[in-house]
């Protein structure tokens, strides 16, 4: 299980980054930065300064510091008394501008962590938007081997003790490059997008029966491994039956789609059996399939030629 993301995780992460300052560390830096309270899960976790939908990161710029300067002693004075009372996990006063003595001792009264940065309030939330996404994005766990072919991510799926790490290992020797073995994790980073990594204590290794678990670092070096890919195709691996295998589709093939977190992910079936060199017929399926995204079905235009074929038989 993955640590919780705290303040104090995402000011080491950003700290350079995002020129973040702790005004009044460590105050506040073990809160979590995840939904709590009334935020619906999938509210936006960072905002400017909003008091009737209080975001879970606050952030002051140039306009809500004049705002709040602009009111009367006791309407400013409510104000702050309402945010310091919504008990955000951290607030940011962006822009440049001077931490407000008012705002720093309120936050070190209520507990609250506060950094400033010189950076633009826009900026701040665009990429902490997109951190806070990925860390608290629904994930799945999908049993298979992820690789990089060819340029896409494909995730190599099927039964225990199929080959999928003897393909794997194969594919790696012909210049393609591993993401995860056994366990790969995806998310939703987008609405058509899913995003697979390799969960840390996993990453670099590769387990082939009757060798081990090999590290692919060490063996292949750094070009052999890949952080993060997005999956594009999966190939299910299985054994079929001579009788099974005469019902598959000889010039569709067994394209369909299949669902992941809501995402459909191309998925092709095949086969295994002896004396197919898998790892030719996966960058063949990769390379069609590469094709068929961009507009060409091989299997119609196969169809079209043999009906031109007959009409200019018949004529």
């Amino acid at each position: 299980m993955s640590e919780p993301t705290t303040v104090s995780t995402l000011f080491s992460v950003h700290r350079d980054p995002l020129q973040l300052a702790w005004n009044n560390e460590p105050t506040g830096g073990e809160r979590p930065l995840g939904p709590a309270g009334e935020h619906a899960p999938n509210a936006s976790l960072v905002g400017h300064l909003n008091l009737i939908r209080p975001y879970r990161i606050q952030l002051l710029g140039a306009a809500e510091l004049d705002y709040l300067a602009g009111l009367g002693k006791n309407s400013g004075q409510d104000a702050l008394a309402r945010l310091f009372d919504s008990q955000p996990a951290l607030l940011i006063v962006a822009d440049g501008r001077a931490v407000p003595s008012a705002v720093l001792e309120g936050a070190e009264a209520a507990g609250i962590a506060l950094f400033s940065s010189p950076m633009s309030g826009h900026t701040l939330i665009a990429q902490l938007q997109y951190y806070l996404a990925e860390r608290f994005a629904e994930k799945v766990t999908l049993h298979g081997v992820f690789m990089e072919v060819m340029g896409i991510g494909v995730l190599l799926s099927g039964p225990s003790g199929i080959g999928k790490s003897e393909l794997a290992l194969e594919l790696l020797s012909r210049g393609h490059r591993l993401i995860a073995d056994d366990a790969p994790e995806f998310h939703r980073a987008a609405t058509d997008i899913l995003a697979g990594t390799c969960p840390e204590p996993l990453q670099g290794f590769l387990e082939v029966r009757g060798l081990g678990v090999l590290n692919i670092r060490a063996m292949y070096g750094d070009n052999a491994l890949k952080a993060t890919k997005y999956l594009r195709l999966i190939v299910r691996l299985e054994y079929l039956s001579e009788l099974d295998i005469g019902t598959l589709d000889r010039l569709q093939g067994t394209r369909h789609n299949r669902t992941v977190l809501g995402v459909n992910v191309p998925e092709l079936l095949i086969p295994i059996a002896p004396g197919r060199n898998m790892a030719v017929i996966i960058e063949a399926a990769v390379r069609n399939h590469i094709l068929y995204v961009s507009g060409y079905n091989a299997a119609q235009d196969f169809m079209e030629r043999q009906q031109r074929h007959i009409h200019d038989q018949s004529s």
